[in-house]
């Protein structure tokens, strides 16, 4: 595997394979700019709720009578509650998204964060890279995750990730997550740096991942050990780069996503060079979803 193979793995997925979500007489936005891709097999289950949905082949339309954040947030929730009971979104979180074609901009509605996917939704999330300068060079601090977790279980992660809660700012959320995850303190996590964003789309198991990863840097001191502050982390390890990037080429031990972050932070530090590795200049392309025919 490269590291291009990495990235190439987060911006697969099939136009044909999916049908556009819109929500229709949404103000100033045109029919044609929908919010979200919805699997062709799982379009066809909507349809088993024809008051809720207007599905045809070429669109999964929310009908404007659902014309607000709250009347849409609670008919999804219905919807979303009902295939849940009968199996079909297996892990309800109790976590809601809020839902926005662009981060800043208006809530559209909040919608449970395990059904998310199934409607291949804008999704956010903090990832934060961990690391220890020291003589060797840098170091990152690495987590298993737990095997109990329904997504990507036992895989490596970072030293604190996880999805944008409605309600919380994405500071807010770094230092929620740094403690649950990590027990780092308080103040240690709010010197995280944010330092840019990634995004992807892509076909998973779960749905379309239609994701944005805002991503932060977090120096800590040498005699810091982080511990596992809930059942999500296994353990904990502090690792060189060339051991990072080395398991990341030839494993498929970190979670997929992750790969990006790792990456790019590779390349913001110098560690990833043009001089040193051919790929540079598609693996920076690739990083924002543009690769060669």
């Amino acid at each position: 595997m490269s590291y291009l193979d990495r990235i190439r793995a987060c911006h697969v997925w099939a136009p044909e394979d999916v049908r556009p979500f819109v929500l229709e007489g949404e103000a100033g936005i045109p029919a044609d700019r929908p919010l979200g891709w919805v699997a062709a097999d799982f379009a066809r289950r909507l349809r088993d709720f024809p008051k809720v949905f207007d599905v045809s082949d070429d669109a999964v339309v929310l009908p404007a009578r659902y014309g607000d954040f709250e009347t849409r947030s609670a008919v999804l929730k219905e919807v979303m509650w009902d295939l849940h009971q009968q199996g079909e979104i297996p892990r309800w979180r109790n976590e809601d998204y809020g839902v926005s074609r662009r981060w800043g901009e208006k809530v559209l509605f909040r919608m449970e964060r395990a059904a998310v996917p199934l409607l291949g939704l804008p999704a956010y999330g903090v990832h934060v890279n961990g690391y220890v300068e020291s003589s060797q060079g840098l170091q990152l601090w690495v987590g298993r995750r737990s095997k109990h977790k329904t997504l990507a279980p036992g895989k490596l992660d970072h030293l604190v990730a996880g999805g944008q809660p409605f309600g919380l700012s994405l500071r807010e959320n770094v230092i929620k997550e740094a403690g649950e995850e990590a027990s780092i303190p308080p103040e240690l996590a709010g010197r995280a740096k944010p330092v840019g964003a990634l995004r992807y789309l892509c076909a998973m198991p779960e749905g379309r991942r239609n994701d944005v990863l805002f991503c932060y840097d977090l120096a800590l001191p040498a005699d810091f050990v982080p511990r596992p502050g809930d059942d999500e982390v296994e353990a904990f390890f502090l690792w060189p780069m060339d051991k990072v990037l080395r398991h990341l080429r030839e494993t498929e031990d970190f979670k997929f996503n992750v790969a990006l972050v790792i990456i790019d932070f590779a390349l913001r530090h110098g560690i990833l060079t043009p001089d040193d590795e051919p790929a540079y200049q598609a693996i920076v392309e690739g990083l924002v979803g543009r690769f060669e025919p």
